[in-house]
């Protein structure tokens, strides 16, 4: 049997930022190593791996696709490398992979198979979030999407608000951007007027937004977060 590759889950930029000031450079020697890249997108891939200074080997590198429209049964297909010993890395369109992200699948099947996982330290909008939110960094829950659409996404807000008030639990959520700014309209209607809700938007970057205050205080003060990417946070008393 022959010894089995390595996978490495290499963490991208969020947003458009140099790579050299959110990453570290053992990251990007790691990324220089490797021939073979599952990513979400091989376009983006490509533009991460130009920015990182490493044109000169795309010619070299395979990629194999993992995206939400990846079906189950092509996950051994996409890893049959890694099985025959090369080592391969995992590379999301932005941040951290295997967090809200598809990664995580091939992360699963990985493990089943015996194959070393190698996490790398790299930005993560959540963790972001909850460290310059000022809210319960003891205990969080991240609840990924909310519904999208009324009245299922009202009666969610109102759910984790109450378990944020029982629990003293940070709640974490994301959304596409575009839709930013219908999910702040209800937060600010539906939530506690004494919540504190926390939006961070663009995080890492030149421009970047973060602040932490009470609904109330919201509702005349709404933030420019449409078709930004944002992280929401809020902490019920």
């Amino acid at each position: 049997m022959s010894k089995l590759g390595k996978l490495y889950m290499i963490p991208g930029t969020i947003g458009d930022g140099a790579p050299d000031q959110v990453i570290g450079k053992s990251n990007i020697e790691v990324l220089s190593s490797l021939r073979y890249l599952i990513v979400e997108s091989q376009k983006n891939a490509i533009r991460f791996l130009v920015k990182c200074g490493l044109k000169g080997i795309l010619d070299q590198i395979e990629f194999g696709i993992l995206n939400e429209h990846t079906r189950q049964k092509e996950l051994d297909f996409i890893l049959e490398p890694v099985l025959k010993g090369q080592n391969a890395g995992i590379l999301s369109d932005a941040g951290c992979p295997g967090v809200a992200d598809p990664g995580a699948d091939i992360v699963a099947l990985a493990h089943r198979r015996g194959i070393e996982i190698l996490p790398m330290v790299g930005p993560n909008s959540m963790i972001l979030g909850l460290m310059g939110s000022g809210l319960n960094g003891q205990r969080f829950t991240f609840n990924g999407y909310l519904p999208a659409k009324n009245p299922d996404r009202i009666k969610t807000i109102k759910e984790i608000e109450a378990r944020s008030r029982k629990f003293r639990e940070t709640q974490i959520f994301i959304e596409a951007p575009y839709r930013n700014v219908q999910l702040m309209t209800d937060l600010v209607k539906v939530l506690s007027p004494r919540t504190m809700l926390c939006v961070a938007t663009d995080l890492t970057q030149q421009d970047q937004f973060l602040k932490t205050r009470q609904v109330s205080e919201w509702k005349s003060n709404f933030p420019n977060i449409n078709k930004r990417p944002t992280v929401f946070l809020f902490l019920a008393f």
